[in-house]
């Protein structure tokens, strides 16, 4: 089945990233509204880069030469019923695909926390929902549509060489106009949340649901708050779970900020779409003037790690305003940080004010060497190319397929050429 509505008027192309760090260097900012004309514009130019919801707080998608939105193009839903599968434009939110698929019978077995990320660029960079069976969104994808540098329109699914390194591309192998993702049927969550964890029990927390998120400041060594995400068969956690107290009110993981941005609490029934993201689409995600970081290592090493960041709780604390701790399954994604192994992440959400959160985020690359973090790519991040380089079993096979689709460096950028250098 197709979905193919009229195009409402969509904002220009942005200058400035979502949290505003970055302002754009490019020369000139287009956003084409057909397929064609896109081609035109790839083959035409020298230096070009997509940017899709600009959710993104470092310089791997910043240009000196065209940028690129796809947000201009027809935005499409296409199930396929026979297949489990759903392929969709490139540049559609995940929640506006979301309410879509809901209306059909169909879900995504798991959401990042903030909907108002587009598909392409989320898969581009690994980003991932919690639950330690689930992994990131790359995971679920099973076929790319996308703009060479040539301007040939490529399309590579499971079945394609080299498909494992295309996924987790980081923009840089070409413009995705079109992914299709694995569906299952439509199911519905309760979301309760739960306050004042020990420590010894994160583990049996983080386990204990569907999709678990752990929230934390580093102000005490206590974990502040459990969201707790599951099935509504599942009997709601008894009132001394794992000692902590249920939450009597909607919370907000950023202290201070309201809780009507949130999706519903209290163990209010809802459809998936409703209850995986912690913010509601039409409303501001997280606290919206922020930096973020984040490092993932293995799921083992979560006890260890929480200990070794201890050292720097002292550093971290006063530029933080809120850490989350989840889980996300492995997958073989040359790229993903999820790479072969099972994964514990910790996210930092930092104060608006780049100078005082980058000595505080070398810091925390320090104390978590010994893990073998891999950042995300798309959050800050100051480790040295050549240690991350050692982290990727394929790293050296993604270069590989980088200069082979991408020769003459058209989407390569500053950033990109420190971790690829050509």
């Amino acid at each position: 089945m197709t979905e193919q509505g009229p195009q409402a008027a969509a904002p220009e192309v942005p200058r400035r990233n979502w949290a505003g760090n970055v302002r754009y260097a490019a020369r000139a900012f287009h956003r084409p509204t057909s397929i064609d004309e896109l081609r035109r514009l790839v083959a035409g130019s020298t230096r070009l880069r997509a940017v899709g919801s600009g959710h993104s707080f470092n310089r791997f998608g910043d240009t000196d030469g065209d940028l690129v939105s796809l947000a201009g193009l027809p935005q499409t839903v296409e199930v396929d019923h026979e297949r489990g599968q759903v392929t969709v434009s490139g540049a559609m939110r995940y929640g506006d695909l979301a309410g879509q698929l809901q209306t059909q019978g169909y879900a995504l077995a798991n959401l990042a926390s903030l909907p108002h990320i587009s598909v392409a660029g989320a898969v581009a960079t690994a980003t991932h929902g919690s639950g330690q069976t689930h992994a990131n969104l790359a995971g679920a994808v099973a076929a790319l549509e996308l703009v060479t540098a040539d301007g040939d329109l490529l399309r590579v699914d499971r079945d394609t060489d080299r498909f494992a390194g295309m996924v987790v591309g980081l923009g840089a192998l070409g413009l995705v106009t079109r992914v299709t993702l694995d569906v299952v049927p439509t199911f519905q969550l309760r979301q309760y949340v739960r306050l004042d964890l020990d420590r010894a029990a994160l583990d049996e927390a983080l386990g204990s649901a569907y999709s678990v998120s752990v929230f934390t400041d580093w102000r005490t060594p206590r974990l502040r708050e459990v969201w707790r995400k599951q099935a509504v068969d599942q009997p709601p956690p008894p009132a001394d779970w794992l000692g902590t107290t249920a939450a009597d009110q909607p919370r907000h993981p950023v202290l201070g900020m309201p809780p009507e941005n949130c999706t519903p609490q209290l163990g209010e029934p809802g459809p998936w779409h409703e209850r995986l993201p912690h913010f509601k689409l039409g409303f501001t995600p997280s606290s919206g003037d922020e930096l973020q970081s984040e490092y993932h290592v293995p799921r083992t090493s979560a006890a260890d790690v929480l200990a070794a960041l201890d050292d720097v709780a002292h550093l971290i604390a006063p530029v933080l305003l809120v850490c989350e701790l989840r889980t996300v399954a492995a997958d073989e994604l040359w790229l993903s940080p999820n790479h072969r192994r099972d994964s514990f992440v910790v996210h930092f959400t930092w104060i608006g004010d780049t100078a005082a959160v980058l000595p505080v985020v070398a810091a925390v690359e320090e104390r978590l060497a010994p893990f073998a973090p891999r950042p995300h790519w798309g959050k800050v991040f100051v480790t040295d190319p050549a240690e991350l380089a050692n982290r990727y079993p394929r790293y050296a096979d993604f270069a590989a397929l980088l200069a082979d689709l991408d020769p003459k460096n058209k989407f390569q950028t500053d950033e990109l050429n420190r971790y690829f250098p050509r």
